[in-house]
């Protein structure tokens, strides 16, 4: 009974793959086992597809030619793999033979067509031959396959079924596979007949590439249900079926050979007593199902919408990003419509890791056997220039050069060289890899400038004939608008956007809707990434650390500082102090020593992350006088931060990492630290984002941490590697609710809350000509000169830009301090909130754009806040005491929680919030109940900038007015989420507590509400 249930299972997928698969079935004795190959369907397939070839031999060896052309194609199976044989074929007595036809990109050549549809795809139930194992008593044992899959004679797949009806699942499929199946059989050969096996049951499915006894390794193959692993219930059908109807379908199966499947082949110097040896390490790749299902929907929605389109692909760490990338590169340099015209002239990879582009060049290379299909720019914006202009179907290059280009093609003209970009009329697929960092700003716009599409004359010639413009000129109208549309998106691109963790902004950006209609377009999460066990959990074995210290004044006046400046102060002044990090550094090391260093194998290596530069030099030397002091062996440090620090509390000292590492170049560190000997690495601003190191199994955090740069951080730790199946992070510096808030909206998916209002500008425009501080007679004087037809500006043009800013700064000294940070704030917010909208709406307003121009050069030229010094209290306070006191171990569970949508920007800027002047006791009273035993608030003091900023928000101040308490309180319960909104970057950890937590909300409206209420009131009776 239960054999004829699992045997079901079993005629099930063979009826599937026979009815409308596009498969053949076949007996088992059509199998060949000293060949490992279906010998009539080889035959038949050559006859039948290359019947000229087959007739010159048959010819030539006469009765033999069968036996002749199984022997050849056995040895080049031998030699080149499956793979390659049935891409590139293989050779008999000097004729090169196909062994598989794969679909042509277009539809113009009839007899390509037709020879696709000779290829003979079969299916084979209990495929059996006699196996090198042994038996317990003697002679071979009788091996027996659920499944096998064939192109043209050759395996490709198999296949273990097993029935959780009968007792069994998936996991015995995959014992089966590592334990009695054997890489010696020629069927399991690595790369020389089957490609891939699949343990499946009605639930699950694994699939491995390389058969190694107890040491294979089989990948999960599901869709994912609820954002995690596993798949989703599916009405009147095995949650499974997928792979029968979708995967293993025969075009679906021959795309994967022709496009997904390639040998990754990595090799690493090994040095040993007798020299260095190179390790080479070779892995078939066959897509994961979230890689194939994320390529193909992007392929076919570009295919049927065209270009000008903007995607985001949302997937974690350990998603194979890299090899998605390349083969949606590959696939969209050669995609055509349904009218046979390419959809793309040039794919463009925009990417900082340096691997990409080799592994993308090895990768096409084995799909198209051909060179000048990809090309890196490590050269010049010539080379950029040639190779967007002359269409190579692929370019990688790094978002930093493209700002550059306009000035180095001026150069060029200038002494008389000459490289045009000519993009006029072709379309360009741009492929974006973590899209937050590579994508946004004035760079990304430089790019969109670049590609853009013949045709734009006309829209600007459209424009011209509006009022607003008649106080420039026809040239300086025409450059307003080409600026203004280059923001805007562009019919000529798409943008392919890969990201583990999107801001707003680039949900924003890159927003086609995907399955749940909105952005991203496709979603592989962290929590899927974790339970199908290719990452790990880093807030599995989270430790937070709390602080408590005392101040005292060491002044016995109290004098009178700014809050923020004071807060900053004091905060950097606790950090820095030397008792402090000696503490730390005391904790790292024995928790270290006692902890980490004996796993994996006495592998397991740790990073500490600090706060500034001069943080990491203090925490290294300390660190290493402690190590020196103890006696301790076997626990060297490396250190990693830019430039030159100097010490104040050493006076004339200079230190660099390359000088505190003994000389060692700063592109040897990653190398070197993979060394035993070298267990910790401090690092200030670096490697905390695409550092990839297996062995890095625990993290010290000494800084504070939040939104995307703490998910960045501590997923330093995720990679997995043998024997790592656990992380630690000992967090001195966050709470666990920042880490949580931090990492849930990218633990599923991260949804995003309201958009900004494009209104604003408007708003913000007449707010600031308000000031008059600046008038439009100013903007247009100035947009006369910035929007010249010329690449570069000459002497004149610059003295007469900065005559007209000079002016115009001349006009904000005469105001006061509070006045003149208010006026910043909002220039700032107008530039913010324009680049981001411009790249969203298609703004083509000529004042809008000639301000923004205005805005961003005005902030440049304006002197900084105050007297542009760094505020110190070093000597005006000392430490009283200081202790640490572990308050909380365990884990963060992700799981429980909703992830609190990311917001945009607004009109918040960067100075509008005045610095109420506090006495300095106040003060530490205030830092010291922040940071005792009973603190809950994230940033007490963000609490303050939101009450000015309400208190010159004339909506609020008149509805304070105009209404007793309790209806005030209503309103500004409606307007608490506005005015929470950070500014366009950060500060996500400040109000997420108040957007997530009910009460956390209740009491900061409460106090808000009763604060804003009172000062206006008051403000009313002085005035």
């Amino acid at each position: 009974m239960s054999g004829h249930r699992e045997r079901d299972f079993e005629i099930a997928i063979e009826a599937g793959l026979t009815s409308a698969g596009g498969y053949e079935k076949r007996a088992p004795t059509d199998y060949e086992e000293s060949l490992a190959l279906f010998p009539e369907d080889v035959t038949g397939f050559l006859q039948d597809s290359q019947p000229a070839k087959w007739a010159a031999l048959e010819a030539l060896l006469g009765p033999k030619t069968t036996s002749t052309v199984l022997d050849n194609l056995a040895k080049e199976l031998e030699l080149k793999g499956t793979l390659h044989v049935l891409r590139h074929g293989f050779k008999c007595y000097g004729k090169t033979f196909r062994m598989a036809y794969f679909r042509p990109n277009t539809r113009m050549n009839p007899e390509a067509a037709e020879q696709y549809a000779r290829n003979r795809l079969t299916i084979t139930r209990q495929v059996g031959f006699a196996s090198v194992m042994k038996k317990t008593g003697g002679g071979h044992k009788r091996c027996v396959i659920d499944l096998t899959l064939a192109v043209n004679g050759i395996p490709v797949v198999t296949a273990e079924l097993k029935n959780p009806l009968t007792g069994q699942r998936a996991t015995d499929a995959i014992h089966q596979y590592a334990q009695e199946r054997d890489e010696r059989d020629l069927l399991f050969a690595f790369k020389k007949r089957a490609l891939v096996h699949f343990a499946v049951d009605p639930d699950e499915v694994w699939m491995t590439t390389r058969l190694a006894g107890k040491e294979t390794r089989f990948l999960p193959f599901n869709r994912g249900h609820d954002q995690g692993a596993g798949n989703p219930p599916v009405e009147g059908n095995w949650k499974t079926h997928y792979l029968w109807d979708e995967v293993l379908r025969a075009d679906s199966l021959l795309e994967i050979l022709q496009r997904f499947m390639h040998l990754e082949v990595k090799e690493k110097p090994v040095k040993t007593d007798n020299g260095v040896r190179t390790l080479r390490k070779e892995t078939m790749i066959f897509p994961r199902y979230h890689q194939l299902d994320a390529v193909r929907r992007l392929v076919a929605h570009a295919q049927s919408h065209g270009a000008g389109r903007n995607y985001l692909i949302q997937h974690s760490a350990g998603s194979g990003k890299s090899n998605s990338i390349a083969w949606l590169a590959h696939r969209l340099a050669s995609l055509h419509d349904a009218q046979d015209e390419k959809v793309f002239h040039s794919v463009i990879v925009v990417t900082d890791r340096r691997v990409l582009d080799q592994q993308l060049q090895a990768t096409i290379h084995q799909f198209e056997h051909k060179t000048g299909v990809v090309e890196k720019i490590d050269e010049d914006t010539q080379q950029l220039a040639r190779a967007l202009s002359q269409g190579t179907p692929i370019v990688i290059t790094t978002i930093q050069k493209f700002p550059f280009i306009s000035q180095a093609l001026s150069t060029l003209e200038k002494n008389g060289g000459g490289v045009t970009i000519d993009t006029a009329g072709r379309r360009f697929a741009v492929i974006v890899d973590e899209a937050h960092s590579s994508q946004s700003g004035e760079t990304a716009t430089a790019l969109k400038g670049m590609l853009n599409q013949d045709g734009i004359e006309a829209a600007i010639a459209a424009q011209l004939s509006g009022e607003e413009d008649e106080a420039l000129s026809e040239e300086a109208r025409a450059a307003v608008l080409r600026d203004a549309l280059r923001r805007a998106r562009q019919p000529n691109l798409s943008f392919f956007a890969f990201t583990a963790t999107p801001k707003f902004k680039t949900k924003a950006l890159f927003n086609e809707p995907g399955p749940s209609g909105a952005a991203p377009f496709h979603l592989y999460s962290m929590r899927q990434a974790i339970e199908e066990g290719f990452i790990l959990d880093v807030l599995q074995n989270y430790t937070t650390y709390k602080r408590f210290f005392g101040l005292i004044k060491q002044i016995e006046d109290d004098p009178d500082v700014p809050r923020k400046k004071a807060a900053k102060a004091l905060a950097r002044y606790l950090e820095l102090h030397p008792v402090n990090i000696e503490q730390v550094v005391s904790v790292i090391v024995e928790h270290f020593r006692l902890t980490v260093m004996h796993e994996l194998g006495g592998r397991a290596k740790a990073m500490v992350v600090t706060g500034s530069r001069l943080a990491a030099v203090r925490y290294k030397r300390a660190f290493d006088r402690y190590i020196e002091e103890q006696g301790y062996g076997g626990i060297r440090s490396l250190v990693a931060f830019s430039g030159a620090v100097e010490d104040p509390d050493d006076p004339g000292s200079s230190y660099t990492e390359v000088a505190m590492n003994d000389g060692l170049a700063e592109s040897e560190l990653p190398e070197t630290f993979e060394r035993d000997d070298y267990r910790v690495l401090l690092v200030a601003d670096k490697y905390q984002t695409g550092f990839d190191q297996p062995l890095l199994q625990t993290m010290y955090v000494v800084k504070r941490l939040a939104g995307v740069q703490a998910v960045q951080t501590l997923s330093r730790l995720n990679r997995t590697a043998p024997g790592k199946s656990r992380t630690f992070v000992l967090d001195f510096a966050n709470e666990e609710d920042d880490i949580y808030q931090a990492f849930k909206p990218y633990y599923e998916t991260t949804p995003v809350g309201e958009n900004a209002d494009p209104h604003r500008l408007s708003e913000l425009q007449h707010r600031l000509l308000e000031w008059a501080i600046f008038t439009p007679t100013d903007v247009d004087a100035f947009a006369e000169v910035w929007y010249r037809a010329k690449r570069d500006h000459s002497a004149k043009d610059h003295r007469l830009m900065n005559a007209v800013l000079d002016a115009v700064v001349e006009r904000f000294q005469e105001h006061d301090e509070e006045a003149r940070e208010e006026f910043r704030g909002q220039l700032t917010a107008y530039r913010n909130l324009y680049a981001f909208l411009s790249q969203i709406i298609p703004y083509q307003d000529s004042d809008l754009e000639r301000l923004y121009a205005f805005v961003r050069n005005l902030l440049a030229k304006l002197p900084p806040p105050g007297d542009g010094q760094g505020f110190v209290l070093d000597d005006e306070v000392a430490l009283r005491f200081f202790r640490l006191q572990q308050m909380t171990e365990g884990s963060i569970d992700l799981s429980q929680g909703e992830p609190y949508p990311l917001k945009g920007p607004t009109d918040v800027g960067t100075g509008g919030v005045r610095d109420e002047a506090v006495a300095l006791s106040s003060l530490i009273e205030r830092l010291n109940e922040r940071f005792g035993t009973d603190f809950t608030e994230a940033d007490q003091l963000f609490f303050d900038q939101i009450r000015v900023s309400a208190e010159i928000d004339e909506d609020i101040v008149e509805a304070a007015r105009a209404n007793n308490f309790s209806n005030f309180a209503a309103y500004l319960d409606r307007m608490l989420d506005e005015l929470f909104i950070a500014r366009m970057e950060g500060n996500e950890e400040i109000f997420s507590r108040v957007m997530t937590d009910a009460e956390f909300r209740s009491a900061a409206h409460e106090h808000l509400a009763h604060e804003i209420f009172r000062r206006v009131r008051e403000n009313d009776d002085v005035h």
